[in-house]
Parts: C-alpha cells; structure tokens; sequence
C-alpha cells in the first residue's frame, strides 16, 4: 500500500503518469455509466447478452470508449503538454484540472440520462436532441420532474462528479531545467498526438475511416442493442454538424424511378359529395397496449378502441416510420419517413413539401390542425403551417374559448388532458364548413404517466405506469366518439386512428427492431365504405407514410402528389411494404420478412411471421433478400435526392 501511495504522489512529477491516471480515471466513469445502463435497462437487453458474444460486445464498447475519451480529454491534454514553460504555474494548473473535470461530468451526466430516455426512443442521443427539445418553454419543469423521479440517478451522478474531483492527479513541473521541460513535454506530446487521432478515428491506417454510430452494429447481431456498445458523449459529438442527407447513387435516373418512385397519381372518378377526414395521431399507443390486437390477461387497457376497431378496418402487420413525436407528423400527414435524422430537425424541412392539407385544400377543403400544447412546441405548427392547414388550434386557443377551464385543464408538463382537449376538438369542427380535413396529436399518453386527478384509483398502473395513461386516453377517445356521433358532420367523415410511435414494451416480441414500431392504422366509416369494410387484414402490410396516399385516393384526388408510401385502396396486398430506421440500420417489410439494410450492404433478413423474436438470421434466402434490397435501396436513393435537391412536391420534381 505504502508503494502505492508513493507511486501516486510521484506521479504529480511526472506528466506521463498524471495523464495516463486521468485517462484511465475517464474510461473508468465511461464503464460506471455503461453499468449502470444496462442495469437499470437490464429487461429491455437482457437477450442481448444471449444473443451475442460478450468479448465482442466488450470489444465494440472498447473501441467507442476510446473515441469518447480522446474528445473529452483533448483540451486537458493539450493544456498539459503544451511546451511553454511561461505557462506553468497556478492558474494554468487550475485551467488545466478543470479543463478534465467538465467535460467528463458532462459526459457522465448525458450517459446517465440516456439510462431514462434511451428506453423511448431505442438508440443514445445524438446532437439533435438540442434542436429536438430548443423551442420547448418547459424543458426546466420536464428536467426537474424527471430527476425527482430518477432521484437515484441524480445521485449517483453527484457522487461520480465528486470522485471526478476527487480522483483528478495534477501535475506539477518541479524542475528548474527549460531544456529538459521542453524535451520532456514535446517527446510527450508526440507520442499523445497521434494516439489521440487513432483513437477518436477508431484505429490505425489510411485504411481506416472514422468511426461512426452505425459502427457498433458490427458489433452486435440486432441494431437495437447497439445502445449497449456506444456511449451517449460519442453520439453527441459525432453528430454534431453531420448532414443528415447526402445523396446515395445506387441506380441511374432511368432505372431508379422504373423501380419505385413516390411521385403519384390516381385516376379518379369526379366526386361531387366528398366526406371529412379526420386523423388521430394518438401519444405512445403502440399496439402492444391495444386489446385488440394484443390480448392481456389481466383484462384489456382500451375497452373503447376494441369495441371501435370491430367496426373499423385495420391492419395486423402495421408500422410506424420513426420512434419520436417529431417523426410521427411529417410520417402520417406527409408521408416522409423518418430516415437518419427526423425530418423537422433538418434543413430539408424548409423545402416544399406536400401535406394531406395542401393537398386536399386545392379540391375545397377547409383544413386545421389541434394540439393541446404550448404553441409553437416540437415545431408541430410551423410543420403544420407549411404543409398547408389553414388554422392551428393549441393551447392558446384552448384557454380563448369560454366554455374550458383554461389552464386548470394543463397537465402541468405537456398540455391539455386529453379528455377535454378532443371535447374541444370536436366542438371546433361543429363551425367548420365541410368538407374538412382535421388532425388532432394527443398529449396525456407520455411520460411523466400522470392523469388528472379524479381518475385515479379507476385507471390503475398494473403492470407498469403507463398502463394507467392508455386506460384514461382510451376513455378520452370514448368521450370524443360520444359526444360526435351527436353531431351533423358524422355520418359523413371517415375518421383515422394511429399512433406517432410506441412506448417501452414488456412483452419480448415488441422489444425487437421490428417490433417497436409497431403501431395501428385504423380506418373507420360510420357508414362502412366499401374500401373501408370492418375487419384486421392480416395480407397487409400498413405503415404511416400510407394514410396520406389512402386518403387522397378515397377522396377522389386526381393530381399529382409525392408520399413515400402507398395507397392501401389499390395496392394489391403482395406490393404492400413498410420502411423504417434504427440505430444507423433501414428496415424494410415485404410479405413474412424484414431486412436490415446498413447502407451498404444487407446485415440481416428475419421472418418475422413465423419468428417474431427475430432470433434466427436468415440473410442466406439469397433471392428474397436480393429483391427487397433492390426496392429499399430505390427508395432511400428517391429519399436523400429528393431531400437534398427540394423536390418533395411535383412542382419541383
């Protein structure tokens, strides 16, 4: 012990072991972190461990450690061993200390909240999360709720922050001899240099490119325990000023749109009575929550929403496009998907883009879109704005009507409850001169899992939490139903139920990169049209981005129009398809499989009909993944062209 303490304290003399300790002290926090991760994650990866090789997993978390260890500690290091000896002395051993200290609580603090939001959105944060959560005025109330809620957490990063403190070895240079202070420090300094660019690249040689997010797949047999191998500090700092798109070339023009191409048109008959279109786009309701489509033992959590869908006609293989409320809008009301970044976060959103309510207003339409939050909040009305809704109804205008309770009816972290908010919905489209198209985005269905108070003890956690939010906006949906079916505007609307994207998930079958977007798409006509008839297909593959395409083919559209996806009127169920993204990996659906597309080459194929656990890669069936390559990759070439040259309206094409 006393060789020890004696090694430490000479080490204060010596540059290379300080450094080498606080490096060592950093990957050690990067460790803690990554612990600490998958413990309290432990049930949502826990087969990852059965799935895949732990030294290899241990390997890919080495070499992501290294990367976030050199760009945390590139200033301190460079503080360090800069070769000026005017420098030495108080001030700079205090810049120098501090210069460690920040940036490694920092990187604590970011790895540790993504032990609470990773669950949500199914891959670490990246650098958007700035301009994700940038416009919200209530950011400190939700951050503050949240670290009393993970009181646990806080504290554990307060202590790991002390022992940052604690723990820091300074250096002091005692010597009195500039020749050997400058030698020192510039032979240091040449060997540190090139070890930090090796190892925040993520190795040696020209042959090597600089390692990436989409890196830790190789890592891992499924792109959704990718979050296990990367730190939340690399993903930050290696998105930050990444273009989201960049142009793939896959095919020339020619062949490219004779594979798929999302500019359309119906041939449509003239249609003098067209009916109201009305779109919920429901907070969180994954299908796993939904009776219907997911019995519970325990009894179902949306007695409603069963009872609706038996008259409605919907989807058993249906998907959402991304796993954020930023990516559920541009998905269902647009039909852009969410690929690499979401869409409101890029500067493709300031390109023209077509929209159900641009659309739709050319043919006589009056259009409007409701959310029960502050105005302005996840970019919803400018997104709303510049796809065509002629109003936009949010808190605001909410508390201007007279017959609400205003602000007594704000759930004190995101909006209005969802009961008196969809009353208030339905009460607007009373004024609204027909045909209209409308969408509401729900609020109560989220994260903190709060409902308001005169509900609780009648819609109980079980379970989880979240169960308690789903029973009380099913009830809410109830209440809209109710107090619609009263009204004139009814029988002559065809309504739209989906969800912006799942939630956590319990049951294993939802936690996999296919199951965890899996949402509804339900259509429902109080007078049963034909293309609409009661019933779960279960031929179909449905996903967001097909509502716009559906819509504006029941409504008799006959112009030209971009969506990505397509119309599940007359898509014939063979060509019906879905794509997403996860973790750096595209997912493409077509009849029983799935494939995951790294960009470059295709990493897995599953069937997910008859192996939903998605335990067995099946990447060998040759000509099945071939064919769904050669469509997917048509589609993400349609996509990154048409983001970066702002052709996303035919105008442009």
């Amino acid at each position: 012990m006393k060789n020890v303490t004696a090694f430490i304290k000479h080490s204060k003399d010596n540059v290379i072991v300080a450094i080498t300790l606080n490096i060592l002290l950093s990957y050690s926090l990067l460790a803690v972190c990554r612990i600490i991760f998958v413990a309290t994650n432990f049930e949502l990866y826990s087969a990852a461990f059965h799935n895949n090789s732990l030294w290899t997993m241990l390997k890919g978390a080495m070499l992501f450690d290294t990367s976030a260890v050199c760009y945390l500690n590139i200033l301190y290091i460079a503080l360090t061993l800069i070769p000026l000896h005017y420098k030495e002395g108080r001030v700079m051993d205090t810049l120098t200390k501090w210069s460690f200290i920040i940036p490694n609580a920092a990187g604590t603090v970011a790895n540790l909240c993504d032990c609470v939001y990773v669950p949500f959105t199914g891959r670490r944060t990246t650098s958007n999360v700035f301009s994700e959560f940038g416009n919200e005025g209530n950011l400190a109330n939700i951050i503050g709720k949240e670290a009393l809620n993970n009181w646990w957490l806080v504290l554990i990063g307060i202590l790991i922050i002390f022992l940052i403190y604690k723990l820091y070895t300074p250096v002091r240079n005692k010597t009195k001899r500039v020749r050997k202070y400058y030698l020192m420090r510039v032979c240091t300094l040449l060997v540190f240099a090139p070890l930090l660019v090796f190892g925040m690249r993520g190795g040696i040689g020209k042959a090597v490119r600089p390692i990436t997010i989409s890196n830790a797949n190789q890592y891992v047999r499924s792109p959704g325990d990718a979050a296990i191998i990367l730190n939340t500090p690399f993903s930050i700092i290696r998105t930050i000023g990444k273009k989201a798109f960049a142009e793939k070339f896959y095919f020339t023009n020619e062949e490219l749109d004779n594979i798929f191409t999302p500019l359309q048109r119906f041939e449509c008959d003239t249609i003098k009575s067209r009916k109201n279109i009305v779109i919920f786009i429901v907070e969180s309701f994954g299908k796993e929550y939904i009776g219907a489509y997911n019995p519970r033992k325990g009894g179902s959590l949306t007695p409603f929403l069963d009872s609706l869908i038996t008259v409605s006609h919907s989807y058993a293989y249906s998907y959402g496009n991304g796993r954020k409320s930023i990516d559920g809008m541009p998905s269902v009301l647009s039909g852009i998907p969410m690929f690499v970044e979401p869409f409101f976060l890029t500067t493709a959103s300031l390109n023209n883009v077509s929209g159900i309510a641009g659309e739709l207003k050319k043919i006589g339409y009056s259009t409007a879109f409701f959310h029960g939050a502050p105005n302005g909040s996840m970019g919803f009305q400018a997104f709303a704005n510049a796809t065509g809704f002629e109003k936009y109804y949010g808190i605001d205008e909410y508390c201007a009507s007279p017959n609400h309770n205003g602000m007594n009816d704000y759930d004190g972290t995101w909006a209005i409850w969802d009961e008196p908010f969809l009353q208030y919905y339905a009460e607007c489209m009373n004024e609204f001169k027909e045909p209209f198209a409308t969408s509401v985005f729900t609020a109560s269905s989220h994260h903190p899992f709060k409902i308001p108070d005169e509900y609780t003890g009648i819609f109980k956690d079980g379970e989880d939490p979240f169960f308690k939010c789903v029973q009380y906006t099913d009830h809410a949906l109830k209440r809209f139903f109710e107090y619609a079916k009263k009204q004139k505007w009814y029988e002559n609307t065809l309504f739209v139920i989906t969800a912006d994207h799942t939630n956590h998930s319990i049951e294993p079958r939802y936690k996999t990169t296919a199951g965890c977007f899996d949402v509804p798409v339900i259509f429902f006509s109080p007078t049963t049209d034909t293309p609409f008839t009661p019933g779960i297909d279960s031929t179909t593959i449905a996903q967001q981005i097909d509502i716009m395409p559906t819509i504006l083919e029941y409504t008799g559209y006959g112009k030209p129009f971009i969506a990505f996806g397509k119309s599940l009127i007359s898509t014939p169920a063979e060509e019906s398809y879905a794509v997403n993204y996860t973790n750096e990996v595209y997912q493409y659906y077509k009849e029983n499989y799935v494939l995951l597309f790294d960009g470059e080459k295709s990493i897995g194929l599953y069937d997910i009909h008859h192996d939903p656990l998605m335990s067995k890669n099946i990447i060998d069936k040759a000509f099945v993944t071939e064919q769904m390559e050669l469509k997917l990759k048509a589609i993400i070439q349609q996509y990154m062209s048409r983001m970066v040259n702002n052709r996303l309206v035919p105008q442009t094409d």
